[in-house]
């Protein structure tokens, strides 16, 4: 499959693409769209900026299209996300792909005020994107008939079951009809994903997507050990770098991230805090002057490692590492994108020896230590098995004597801003 013109899409979604710049498909999009369109059900792993909301998103809104009927509209397609961004992130692509469509969506997610989604439901729509509690809680309520759903998508299944949505998930595909189209896509196949698939699923096609390169050989890792009480000053340092021109900076607590921004902003770093604590409004305000540039800096908690769609961030700084170590990757990953090089820094205290291990199993490889700052800490570099990385010199001494214009550098750094 070369191009999108020879994919068996309507008129209408082709201007749309068109208009978007989309000309090849990526392989999640070659491989789902033909099967589909022709109903199949499907089972799709690919990881995050691969392409497969348009993968799944085209093929349900051509068969929204092409059976509509007259009357009052009723839902006939369900998206679920496991986070309000994503779920954001997916409605307008399907607003942008269906610009053409007389076709009607709404979104529904908890964090802002139910009324509007309500009058929505109530008004009549073909297509809701949702998060599965406040969905749960509006279909309880009699707001969300289901008997009509002729395509049902889980997208982001693993991360469903990571925040415990299974529960939820099987209450909503209990009120659904048994004969529609059914679309599980994740980013990793555990058994409990493919447990899952093989109860909802009717004879689906499988599509698997390697990346090219697995995500943490594409981008430039590097661990500082630093004590607790320097991390502060080593991220301004470290912002005022060469390069450093859009990042994310992720803190393990809410209120850590709240700080940290404040922080920042008076070091001269226009910086925003986004976190499971904020309402949705504002959360939305974060993200989106974030992506135009009011905010260089998003300092966030693990709420945000998936389902924020930035191609140009250049750095992710992991200000406390993870508890899950698996978030180490999907929090890199938020850099190095659509073939943009990248570079994640993590810090590590005394306190973290574990957790580093734990990342470090799950990546298979050690990550290149960079001693190349004021502030690196000997104490509390662990023992890693002997396999040192880039820049890991070893050696006793505790912490490197600090400069004594440490000040000094980071105005003049921020004064070249």
């Amino acid at each position: 499959m070369k191009t999108f013109k020879e994919l068996d899409l309507i008129e209408p979604l082709q201007r749309a693409i068109a208009a978007e710049n989309y000309r090849t498909p990526t392989p999640i999009q070659a491989q789902s769209i033909p099967p589909l369109l022709e109903g199949r059900d499907m089972l799709g792993c690919a990881q995050t900026g691969t392409g497969k909301t348009a993968a799944f998103s085209l093929p349900v809104l051509q068969h929204l299209h092409k059976t509509k009927t007259g009357g009052k509209r009723q839902i006939r397609a369900v998206i679920l996300s496991p986070t309000r961004e994503l779920a954001a992130q997916i409605q307008r692509s399907c607003e942008t792909y269906g610009r053409h469509l007389s076709l009607k969506s709404t979104l529904v997610f908890g964090g802002v005020s139910e009324k509007p989604q309500i009058r929505d439901l109530k008004k009549g729509v073909d297509l809701v994107v949702a998060c599965p509690g406040r969905f749960l809680d509006l279909m309880g309520r009699g707001f969300i008939d289901l008997s009509k759903v002729e395509c049902f998508v889980l997208d982001e299944a693993d991360r469903m079951l990571d925040m415990g949505f299974i529960h939820d998930i099987r209450k909503i595909m209990k009120q659904l009809p048994k004969r529609r189209q059914n679309l599980l896509f994740s980013a990793t196949l555990p058994k409990s994903i493919v447990d899952l698939a093989n109860q909802i699923l009717h004879n689906p096609v499988r599509v698997e997507i390697a990346p090219e390169e697995p995500t943490v050989d594409k981008i430039d890792q590097r661990i500082m050990f630093v004590e607790k009480r320097d991390k502060k000053r080593l991220i301004v340092d470290l912002l005022g770098g060469p390069g450093v021109a859009r990042s994310i900076v992720f803190t393990r607590t809410k209120h850590g991230a709240n700080r940290l921004a404040k922080r920042l902003g008076k070091a001269g770093f226009p910086a925003i805090a986004i976190h499971g604590n904020k309402s949705q409004n504002t959360r939305q305000r974060a993200l989106k002057g974030f992506k135009d540039g009011k905010y260089d800096v998003l300092v966030a908690t693990d709420v945000a490692s998936r389902g924020i769609d930035v191609d140009d961030i250049t750095h992710v700084f992991q200000f406390d590492l993870p508890d899950d170590p698996e978030s180490y990757v999907h929090r890199i990953g938020r850099t190095g994108r659509a073939g943009r090089e990248g570079v994640a820094i993590s810090f590590c205290d005394e306190s973290e020896a574990k957790k580093l291990r734990k990342v470090e199993r799950v990546i298979g490889q050690s990550i290149p230590t960079d001693e190349d700052h004021e502030y690196h800490h000997q104490a509390a570099v662990p023992s890693r098995g002997g396999r040192g990385g880039r820049n890991s010199r070893g050696g006793g001494g505790g912490k490197k004597r600090r400069r004594n214009n440490r000040g000094g550098g980071r105005k003049r750094r921020r004064g070249r801003r």
